[in-house]
């Protein structure tokens, strides 16, 4: 349903016919008549997923987008904003997986060479917190009263 809706309003806002957005659909390699178009458009037939596929190519939009919700179908920022909060998720979720790897991979190796164990960890802890100053700096600049190349040194030196 909302896939219906979202083809009408976006076809509309492009000032198409349903004759411009079949022919539009041909030239894009998805074969499709007007007749398909208004039926898909006043639900009177399903739309398959290649169909979809070029429906959001020729409208330049995501295919997550074509078939969201028909009120922020509307507000193209919205549904922006929305991805990128999605995308940044997902990119989150992938980092802290990698993370989780790569320190379970360290804590394996260390049990095999626990004779090394606290220089690596101190040398970790020291690592994130360079980084982590490195971010604050990025992010905030330096704290009143300091110039951001002394932040940048105290990280250097305890690294």
């Amino acid at each position: 349903m909302n896939v219906a809706v979202r083809i009408k309003l976006e076809r509309e806002a492009c000032g198409w016919s349903t004759n411009a957005l079949s022919d539009r659909l041909n030239e894009a390699g998805f074969e499709m008549n007007p007749s398909a178009v208004w039926r898909i458009e006043n639900r009177k037939r399903r739309i398959n997923l290649d169909e979809a596929i070029g429906f959001a190519e020729v409208f330049g939009i995501d295919l997550r987008n074509l078939v969201g919700p028909p009120q922020l179908a509307a507000q193209a920022r919205a549904m922006e904003l929305i991805d990128a909060v999605v995308d940044t998720f997902r990119e989150r979720q992938r980092a802290a997986a990698a993370h989780t790897q790569a320190t379970d991979d360290l804590d394996a190796y260390l049990a095999e060479h626990p004779d090394i164990r606290e220089e690596a960890d101190v040398m970790v802890s020291n690592a994130i917190a360079a980084e982590a100053t490195q971010h604050l700096l990025e992010t905030y600049g330096p704290p009143p009263g300091r110039h951001p190349d002394a932040e940048q040194d105290d990280a250097t030196h305890r690294a």
